[in-house]
């Protein structure tokens, strides 16, 4: 492929050199450069690509794409130089162009907003596969590419392994994919280049000011992805926005982008296109009302909680407008699976429930725990923490909304990173009245306490790791998870009420 025919997307590039030069593979990190690369130097938040850029023509890259002038170097090397304003909205067309587009040939769904991207992204993509057989994921948990799956290591990956992804699901023969598109993926124009047929906005509520800074920089982020949406088309097709309008932001983010796109609304608001009327759940099921173009129809999911039942309308609204009709997606939202770590039902004989949840932000832990409140005929015992060198001024909200719902909280570790974790225990702590709760800064010990705890009709959560199968302390990722001390724990329960009894 040449360098030209990928730069075909860029606005106005300056070019300096033989633009025909063949291509073999775009890179941003010069350590992968090979002969015939294209090097794209990226500016990030700790290192600038455009000082490495005589190590990638060193190591063979024929084409540089910056965000300064052709340096002497490049013009004795004989490299091409394209110089363009921002080399990560660049990066994401280049990728898109050497992958030939693959976007265009799949109905993309992209999922938006702080809490419920990736059981939207799993509901969508389970009736998209459902509906036509082989369809994508990108998301926290797994990227699953119609074939195979593999353990993500990002909510949103890097354009190149996004385009890369995608041009993988059409050749494996998917016909839609379902991604979560996260703010700091927003702000650093990862998914540029993508063609959405649908994006999905849940909700915006506190988290990730340690990236940026306040409520008001994180929505715009959030509206950007949109803003970008206002102005693309796809062939005769535009594409759709699925906005909850119950949700503040929801509505604000309607009034600025109403008259410029397609707009499709959630909710139980009067006046939302796809409107709940009413809810019910069990400890593993729930079912409710959807009003739609004229017509109630009943639905039934295996999830449990309000604010799951807006991940469904979202993800159901999504899935039609792309094309695949609503009595048909109705059928296939009785049969979705169970998501890692998403209000995780660890089963037992013991009298009393076991939740894992994902739930790390004040809004997120404030509905798992009223919603198992709910559900719970005696006490909620709630195991969380907070995550270190992030958004500390979240960690007394947390706890102020766990200890609200909870008969006892067990506050512990959740990822503390660099930052001492009696120090962040001390944080969430502040938000907590004195009764009621207990510290164990050891997160397998904290569980376990909780599960010796436990009598019938009791329910525990344990909330902030979900799916995760690891533990970060200091510079050092450890194997560690929930779901596995919890199983640990119901053996040292078991053991020790067998002596008690003999």
């Amino acid at each position: 492929m040449t360098l030209e025919s990928i730069i075909k997307p860029l606005i106005k590039p300056s070019v300096t050199g033989n633009a025909k030069v063949e291509i073999t593979k775009v890179v941003c990190d010069s350590r992968e450069v090979a002969p015939q690369s294209c090097y794209v130097a990226i500016k990030g938040t700790k290192l600038d690509g455009h000082r490495f850029i005589d190590q990638a023509i060193q190591q063979g890259a024929v084409a540089i794409i910056a965000e300064i002038p052709c340096t002497k170097e490049a013009r004795a090397a004989g490299v091409t130089w394209v110089e363009v304003n921002n080399t990560r909205e660049a990066l994401g067309l280049v990728a898109s162009a050497f992958y030939e587009f693959p976007s265009k040939d799949l109905r993309v769904i992209g999922v938006t907003g702080t809490n419920g991207k990736t059981t939207s992204a799993y509901i969508a993509h389970s009736i998209m596969k459902k509906e036509w057989f082989r369809a994508g994921l990108i998301g926290t948990i797994v990227n699953d590419n119609g074939s195979t799956s593999e353990t993500a290591t990002q909510t949103t990956p890097g354009p190149i392994e996004l385009q890369a992804l995608l041009a993988q699901m059409r050749k494996n023969g998917c016909r839609g994919v379902a991604m979560e598109v996260s703010s700091h993926a927003i702000d650093q124009d990862r998914v540029s280049g993508i063609e959405f047929d649908a994006m999905i906005f849940t909700n915006l509520t506190q988290d990730h000011l340690d990236y940026h800074g306040n409520m008001e920089n994180y929505f715009m982020a959030k509206a950007k992805i949109f803003a970008q949406l206002c102005r693309e088309t796809k062939g005769k097709r535009k594409p759709t926005a699925i906005i909850n309008i119950d949700d503040p932001y929801g509505k604000r983010l309607v009034e600025m982008i109403g008259d410029k796109m397609n707009v499709k609304t959630f909710g139980c608001s009067i006046g939302a296109d796809f409107r709940m009327t009413f809810h019910q759940s069990t400890a593993r099921s729930s079912e409710f009302k959807l009003d739609y173009k004229g017509k109630t129809y009943l639905v039934r999911v295996p999830l449990i909680g309000k604010f799951n039942m807006y991940n469904c309308l979202g993800a159901l609204a999504a899935t039609v407008s792309v094309g695949i009709p609503i009595r048909d997606v109705i059928t296939h939202l009785t049969k979705i699976p169970q998501v890692p770590g998403r209000m995780e039902l660890i089963p037992h004989a013991r009298g009393f429930q076991i939740f894992i949840d994902y739930a790390h932000t004040p809004d997120a832990i404030s509905n798992v725990c009223r919603t198992l409140k709910d559900l719970t005929s005696d006490r909620l015992i709630t195991v969380f923490g907070c995550g270190g060198d992030r958004d500390a001024e979240k960690r007394p909200l947390m706890g102020k909304a766990a200890a609200a719902l909870s008969s006892l909280c067990v506050v512990t570790s959740d990822n503390p990173r660099s930052e001492n974790p009696d120090t962040i225990i001390k944080q969430i702590l502040a938000g907590m009245p004195a009764k009621g709760r207990v510290v164990i800064p050891d997160r397998d010990q904290a569980i376990t306490a909780a599960i010796m705890e436990a009598q019938a009709g009791d329910t525990i959560l344990i909330a902030g790791k979900g799916h995760e199968s690891y533990q970060i302390i200091g510079d050092e990722t450890l194997p560690f998870s929930d779901v596995s001390c919890v199983l640990k724990a119901f053996r040292l329960r078991e053991e020790h009420f067998n002596k008690l009894q003999s």
